[in-house]
C-alpha cells in the first residue's frame, strides 16, 4: 500500500485502538485491497470515507450482574459496538466466550458491515457479547445472565435499529432467553431478535444457514476454475454449528468429509465423518470431539487444534475462531496437495497465511463472503417477521443459494474490474465498501 491518505488513516487507527491488533488486522486486509478503488474515487478521498468508516457510530460497554446456582454475585462485562448503518439496521451477533474483549468485537463489527453489504439486503454492520463462558454453567445459570444481559442491551436496540443474532455461544437456548427478557421489558413482540425458535418467529433454515452458504459459495469458487467437491477430500474446523451443516452440505456434494475438532484436539476417519453421529454428539450430548472414537473405530483423536491442516485434503474449511490457521499450517495445506480454503469462522487466516494461499494459486473463499449465508437469513428472518409470515425450508434455502450465488459473482466481477481477477479476497472487499462508501457519500457529513 502505497497511497498516502491510507496510510495516513491505517498509522491513526493504530494510535486510537492500541492493544487490539484483531481489528487493526481487520482494517489493514481491507485496506490494502480497495487501495485501487480509493486511487479512482477522490470523492471517497474529499468526504475523508475511510476516516470515518473505521470509526464506530458507537460504542456500549455495560456490567452485567447475575447470580450463580450457588446464590453468588458473578460480574462479567458485555459490549455492544454498532460500526454502520449507512445500508440499512445495524446487524450482527453476540459472541460469549472468556476472550471476547472490545478489540474482538470491534474487528467482528467492522467485517460485518462489508459481509452485510454483499449480501444485498438492508443490513448495517455490527457485534456485540460478553467475557461470559457459558460452558458449565446450568440453564438456570445461562437464564439469568442473558436476562441481565438484555436487562442492559433492550435499552440500545430495536426493530428498525439494532438487530442482533448469536454467535459463538449464542445458540437458540440462549437466544430464547434474551428474547423473552426483552419482550418482558418492553411489552413488544417484535422480530429484535434473530436465530429464534420456530415456534416464536425463527426462519427454518437458519440453523443450517452459514455452514451450507460456506458450501454452496465454494461450490461456485471450485465451478468457475472448473473444480468440484465430488470426490474431494474435506477437512473441517470445529464442530459447532457451522463446521457440522458445512459437513453435511460438503458431504451431500459428494465430498469425503475425514476431520473435524472442537478446542481440545480433533478426529480423523478415513471412512468419513459420520454426520449424523457427530451432530448427536454435539448437538444433543453436548459431548467433546474425543467421544466420536468410542463409536467410530476408523478414527483417531489427536489433542491439539493446528495439526488437523496437516492431515492430506484437497478442500480446507476452517470454521473454528479466529487466526487458526497461521503461515505454517497453511504451508502444510499446499504441501499436502490441498486446492482450496474457504472461510466459515471470521478471519480464521492470519495475514501470512493468505500470503501463502495467494502465491501458491490455492483458491481462497474469504470470510467476509464465504460466511455470510448465517447473516443472510437472519436478514430473511427480519423480513418474514414484518410481514408476520413464514417461508418453507426449500423457500429459505433457494433465496440462501441465490444470495450465495450473488455474493460470488459479485467477488469475481469487482476483482477483475480492479486488475485482481481470482483474488476473491479483493473483490469482496472492494464489492462490500463501494456500496456502504457510495451510500455514506449520499447521506453527507453524518
Amino acid at each position: 500500500m502505497t497511497n498516502k491518505y491510507m496510510l495516513n488513516v491505517l498509522k491513526k487507527v493504530s494510535e486510537k485502538n492500541p492493544g487490539e491488533p484483531e481489528f487493526i488486522q481487520a482494517v489493514t486486509e481491507v485496506f490494502e485491497t480497495i487501495e485501487p478503488v480509493i486511487e479512482k474515487r477522490p470523492d471517497f478521498v474529499r468526504a475523508n470515507i475511510l476516516e470515518r468508516i473505521v470509526e464506530p457510530d458507537r460504542q456500549v460497554i455495560f456490567r452485567v450482574p447475575w447470580l450463580d446456582d450457588e446464590g453468588n454475585v458473578q460480574v462479567n462485562r458485555g459490549f455492544r459496538v454498532q460500526f454502520n448503518n449507512a445500508i440499512g439496521p445495524y446487524k450482527g451477533g453476540l459472541r460469549l466466550h472468556p476472550s471476547v474483549y472490545i478489540g474482538i468485537i470491534k474487528f467482528l463489527g467492522f467485517e460485518q458491515v462489508f459481509k452485510n453489504s454483499l449480501t444485498t439486503l438492508p443490513m448495517g454492520g455490527a457485534k456485540g457479547g460478553s467475557d461470559f463462558d457459558p460452558k458449565g454453567k446450568s440453564d438456570n445459570e445461562i437464564m439469568r445472565f442473558c436476562q441481565s444481559f438484555i436487562t442492559e442491551l433492550y435499552r440500545h436496540i430495536g426493530k428498525d435499529i439494532d438487530v442482533p443474532a448469536g454467535d459463538i455461544g449464542v445458540g437458540a437456548r440462549e437466544i430464547g432467553y434474551m428474547f423473552g427478557q426483552y419482550k418482558r421489558l418492553t411489552g413488544e413482540w417484535s422480530g429484535i431478535l434473530t436465530g429464534k425458535g420456530i415456534p416464536y418467529g425463527g426462519s427454518l433454515a437458519r440453523t443450517e444457514a452459514t455452514g451450507y452458504g460456506l458450501c454452496y459459495f465454494t461450490n461456485e469458487m471450485l465451478s468457475a476454475h472448473g473444480k468440484s467437491f465430488k470426490g474431494a477430500t474435506v477437512i473441517i474446523s470445529g464442530s459447532g454449528n457451522v463446521a457440522l451443516y458445512a459437513c453435511q452440505k460438503a458431504q451431500e456434494l459428494g465430498a469425503n468429509v475425514v476431520a473435524m475438532s472442537d478446542s481440545g484436539g480433533y478426529v480423523y476417519d478415513p471412512n468419513g465423518i459420520d454426520f449424523a453421529a457427530m451432530r448427536e454428539l454435539k448437538e444433543v450430548k453436548r459431548g467433546r470431539i474425543y467421544e466420536y472414537c468410542e463409536t467410530h473405530p476408523s478414527a483417531s483423536y489427536t489433542e491439539g487444534c493446528s495439526g488437523i491442516w496437516t492431515i492430506p485434503c484437497h478442500i480446507a474449511l476452517s470454521c473454528a475462531t479466529q487466526n487458526e490457521i497461521n503461515g505454517e499450517s497453511a504451508s502444510a495445506l499446499v504441501a499436502n496437495g490441498c486446492f482450496a480454503v474457504s472461510e466459515g469462522a471470521n478471519m480464521p487466516s492470519t495475514p501470512e497465511a493468505i500470503e501463502i494461499y495467494l502465491k501458491n494459486g490455492l483458491l481462497y473463499g474469504p470470510a467476509k463472503a464465504a460466511n455470510a449465508g448465517g447473516v443472510a437469513v437472519s436478514g430473511l428472518e427480519m423480513s418474514q417477521n414484518s410481514q408476520r409470515y413464514s417461508w418453507t425450508f426449500e423457500e429459505v434455502d433457494g433465496k440462501l443459494q441465490a444470495i450465495m450465488k450473488n455474493i460470488f459473482a459479485a467477488c469475481q466481477s469487482a476483482a477483475k474490474e480492479y486488475g485482481m481477477e481470482g483474488n476473491y479476497m479483493a473483490g469482496a472487499n472492494i464489492a462490500g465498501f463501494i456500496k456502504v462508501a457510495e451510500s455514506m457519500l449520499a447521506q453527507g457529513c453524518v
